[in-house]
């Protein structure tokens, strides 16, 4: 679909705007050092937890590049599109309401206004299986490269779907 490029920027915002709905604040787990930069922050790797807000007992463990050096400290450098995830069972898993068979659960923006990173929680209902797939997005045009993670729910804690 061709967005007229007087539309751009206002096409922009209300992405912007309806992705920030649905980011949750993760925790920095850790981070390694991939490129010295010698004014701002190295370019790094970092690996954040992000809990399932629908289902207690599942964590998501992303990891992907950030982007250091000046651009990267003023939060103007866009990210690399690459990630990858791994989504566990961190507790006793509870589903209070029906979940939605496909829904963005996390996104976190990864460069100033057009780039974001997102993760998708898809139901698997015949394996009784949480499926969580990362990507990243452009307003424009998105990135093939994703990652891929399940979750098998107990038998006895059956998936109510919407």
């Amino acid at each position: 679909m061709l967005i007229p490029s007087s539309w751009r920027p206002a096409v922009a915002a209300a992405a912007c705007l309806a992705a920030t709905a649905a980011s949750a604040q993760p925790d920095t787990i850790g981070s390694v050092d991939t490129v010295f930069k010698f004014i701002g922050p190295d370019h790094k790797i970092v690996v954040e937890a992000y809990d399932d807000p629908l289902v207690k007992g599942v964590t998501c463990y992303v990891s992907r590049a950030r982007t250091g050096g000046v651009k990267g400290a003023l939060g103007l450098a866009e990210d690399r599109s690459e990630a990858s995830i791994a989504c566990v069972q961190a507790g006793a898993i509870s589903i209070e309401k029906p979940l939605k068979q496909q829904e963005e659960v996390f996104s976190e923006r990864t460069s100033l206004l057009f780039k974001r990173l997102r993760v998708v929680r898809m139901v698997d209902a015949a394996r009784n299986t949480l499926v969580y797939m990362t990507y990243s997005d452009k307003v424009i045009e998105g990135s093939p490269q994703n990652s891929v993670t399940a979750v098998a729910v107990p038998a006895s804690t059956v998936i109510p779907v919407k």
